[in-house]
């Protein structure tokens, strides 16, 4: 009788164990898919005002959302067992994403201020950088706790991103909204310029494998 006991309590240990690791991964996917489909909302609008607008500070902010869906994805697919992805080289592959947006964002919001180009107001743009601030930081705080109690370093740095998305967030929102309120079409590509620096400082800290403590 004492052998069943014995081995009766290791099991019950084992069942608790599978049920607490199962319960932690449903709440990752669920994170990172609510993520992926207000990141696609939010790149395709972000984006589109961009172009309708020609802003600068939009595209900074839709290129930084069209990462955020990249990492996303990265995370979800650790969860799928028919595929193989290298952590490293996804986030490698991200790096230099971000490196090639920021070159990007630079060359288009210089020649923005020489060519003396306007951005409209965008009101479209101004709403979805609010609906930003109000969402990212409620995702990232998320990530972050999902991140310490399953020990997901991959939802760890996407919590980063998502923060990094916020902080961008207000950089645009700032050059929107000032040329909304006073015309001062050039603070746009300000604003653009200012995002320039995140963008590169998580191109390298993806790049390295690491994550970015901008934010």
């Amino acid at each position: 009788m004492s052998e069943f006991v014995q081995i009766e309590i290791p099991l019950s240990r084992s069942s608790a164990v599978t049920c607490a690791a199962t319960g932690r991964s449903a709440a990752v996917f669920w994170l990172q898919g609510i993520t992926l489909i207000w990141m696609l909302v939010e790149c395709g609008l972000s984006l589109y005002a961009a172009a309708a607008a020609r802003s600068p500070a939009m595209l900074a902010f839709g290129s930084d959302s069209f990462v955020e869906i990249l990492s996303a994805g990265v995370v979800l697919l650790q969860f799928l067992p028919q595929v193989s992805i290298s952590e490293r080289n996804a986030a490698r592959a991200a790096g230099a994403l971000l490196f090639a947006l920021a070159l990007i964002v630079c060359v288009m919001t210089i020649g923005s201020l020489a060519l003396r180009l306007r951005p409209e107001i965008s009101r479209l743009g101004i709403g979805i950088t609010v609906a930003a601030l109000i969402v990212m930081p409620i995702l990232a705080r998320l990530k972050r706790r999902e991140a310490r109690r399953s020990n997901n370093a991959a939802l760890a740095a996407d919590a980063v991103q998502s923060a990094a998305c916020a902080y961008l967030a207000v950089i645009a929102l700032v050059g929107l909204a000032i040329n909304a309120l006073f015309h001062i079409a050039w603070f746009d590509s300000l604003a653009a310029l200012a995002a320039i620096p995140v963008l590169l400082k998580e191109g390298r800290a993806a790049w390295n494998g690491k994550a970015c403590g901008c934010c």
